[in-house]
């Protein structure tokens, strides 16, 4: 009974173990997989901080004209500002990655071996201790069957020394013999006695200890451990929250930020820079006056044309160049006159006053030059041994001989600045409005340009002059018998940059004939026949000439006052101005 009693005891310990020993195994397993799952939301916040940065930087201005142009408006500003605001928001995620990292995965790694190690440790101190009590049973069990078999030798050799000293017939050495052998053998039980005797008293008291002090502390360990790593567990989850939590300030600046980016656009500014951009600076065409056919027919010429123009020969119409600067990008768009004289005069304005200023700045670098050499030159007078005073000498001559260069360009350059600004109407004319494609004033004419060029009093004799720097007024001089110039050419030609972009032929939108002819010397026009027919691709916008095509090669532009026009149904368009 008491070798059953021990063994369910045993029994039932061990399978204590068995059940704390699966339990606290799988604490860990849970630990590890809360760790890989902290681990994973780093690694999410790092690639989705990293697609966001590549986002930002992908639409961040490049580093080329076009960004100082686009900053001029609020809301490519703005844009920026939420850019910038974008790149910071995804640091803020990079700083939750790095906490998550810092604060859990590492913490709790090196948590899980401190953990494991434990663990290990008390289950090794309770199987030892198992081991233990079982290797004192298995003793106490000994000794008690050696006790037990000496009483039974005893009682045996009792026996038959009784048996021997009751046999008359044995010698009496004989039962002297038994009879000492009996002495030994209830000698050797007495021993055994007391060997049993005092080691089950030893067993009891370590079987005492081991149920009731050294598994119960292992288990306690074992428990305590188990709580520990619940608490390490809630709070890990705390500061995963907390991580999220720190960066929400930040990150409400940065969305707050992208907010007041957002209301800072200025819609009017905006357009208000668009028609500072492009504004041409020409004054919209005077009123067309009526024309009675009941007297004779007066020309007057426009007050941008030329007079006491040039007699020539006529030469027969020839073909125009194969190449047109509307009709083509134009690779070199600083190709074009120093003066900048094929601009409309506000644009013209704008480009003469960007050059002095640019030239302005190079001289400014240019001094700051000479008078840091000035200085170094005059601390070599002072100190010798630093250097020669000579040797600075034909690099100040050199930078003095720039300045000269850049205020002589300066000086040409706001000379005819000022010649633009002379022409420009004055802001205090009464309404002066700018558009893209607006005409300078005319002075009053009786008979319009229109009307010129459907009736000419006679046929011209197709002389003229193309200075573009003349604005000479003009007037037709009506004698009985005049020999007509044809209508004047317009000074200006239409602005190269408008048509950069044109890569694709333009419609046909009707048909003109040429009324006099016209030679096209200037790059972008078109040499014409009089009486020559073409196709009419553009009208005139108000600069006073018509874009005109030959065959799919020869396009150009010619003055509408040498053609009569005849435009398709709908294909005229209204004159826009801003």
């Amino acid at each position: 009974m008491v070798e059953e009693r021990m063994g369910d005891c045993w029994s039932h310990t061990k399978d204590q173990f068995d059940n704390l020993e699966k339990h606290t195994q799988w604490g860990i397993e849970f630990v590890e997989k809360y760790n890989k799952f902290v681990k994973e939301r780093s690694e999410i916040e790092i690639n989705y901080a990293k697609q966001i940065r590549n986002l930002s930087k992908k639409y961040q201005p490049k580093k080329n004209s076009r960004e100082e142009e686009e900053s001029k408006y609020t809301f490519c500003r703005a844009f920026f500002t939420t850019l910038n605001e974008l790149n910071d928001y995804a640091g803020q995620h990079e700083v939750i990655a790095e906490n998550l990292t810092s604060q859990i995965f590492i913490e709790l790694t090196r948590y899980l071996q401190e953990l494991k190690a434990e663990r290990k440790t008390h289950f090794h101190d309770g199987r030892k201790a198992q081991q233990y009590i079982e290797s004192s049973w298995k003793q106490l069990e000994s000794c008690k069957r050696r006790f037990e078999r000496d009483c039974k030798e005893a009682d045996r050799a009792q026996q038959y020394f009784e048996k021997m000293d009751a046999d008359i017939n044995v010698t009496k050495a004989d039962v002297e013999k038994a009879r000492q052998q009996a002495q030994m053998r209830h000698q050797m039980a007495s021993d055994s006695k007391g060997d049993y005797s005092s080691y089950l008293q030893k067993f009891n008291q370590e079987q005492n200890d081991h149920y009731h002090t050294i598994i119960p502390n292992i288990f306690q360990k074992l428990q305590d451990m188990e709580e520990k790593r619940i608490e390490r567990v809630g709070a890990c989850m705390k500061t995963f929250a907390e991580v999220d939590r720190q960066v929400l300030p930040i990150v409400g600046k940065c969305l707050d930020g992208m907010t007041t980016a957002a209301e800072s656009i200025e819609p009017k500014t905006d357009s208000q820079q668009v028609v500072e951009s492009f504004k041409s600076g020409f004054e919209p065409p005077s009123d067309v006056e009526f024309e009675d056919y009941g007297q004779a027919m007066k020309r007057t010429v426009s007050e941008n044309s030329l007079s006491n123009s040039k007699e020539s020969k006529e030469k027969p119409a020839g073909k125009s160049k194969p190449k047109l600067w509307p009709f083509i990008k134009n690779k070199n768009k600083g190709s074009g006159p120093e003066d900048f004289s094929h601009l409309p005069p506000e644009q013209r304005r704008k480009k003469l006053q960007g050059k002095i200023d640019d030239l302005n700045k190079d001289i400014h670098k240019e001094m700051d030059q000479r008078d840091a050499l000035t200085k170094m030159k005059d601390v070599y007078i002072k100190n010798p041994q630093m250097g020669d005073p000579a040797s600075v000498d034909p690099r100040l001559t050199e930078i003095g001989q720039n300045i000269e260069k850049l205020q002589s360009e300066v000086q040409k350059f706001e000379g005819w600045l000022a010649e633009v600004e002379e022409r420009m109407p004055s802001k205090s004319d009464s309404h002066r409005r700018s558009g893209l494609y607006e005409t300078q004033s005319s002075v009053a004419v009786s008979n319009n340009c229109a009307q010129d060029r459907e009736r000419p009093l006679s046929s011209p004799d197709g002389s003229y002059t193309e200075e573009q720097n003349t604005e000479t007024q003009v007037k037709a001089n009506i004698n009985p018998n005049p020999t007509p110039n044809p209508n004047p050419i317009p000074t200006t030609m239409p602005d190269d940059e408008e048509f950069d972009d044109d890569d694709e032929p333009l419609a046909t939108i009707g048909t003109c004939k040429a009324l006099y002819p016209f030679e096209g010397h200037n790059e972008g026009t078109i040499a014409v026949a009089e009486g020559e027919l073409l196709y009419v691709i553009e009208e005139d916008k108000g600069d006073g000439w018509t874009r005109v095509r030959r065959n799919q090669d020869e396009e150009g532009y010619v003055p509408t006052s040498y053609i009569e026009v005849n435009l398709e149904p709908n294909a005229k368009g209204a004159m826009t101005y801003i």
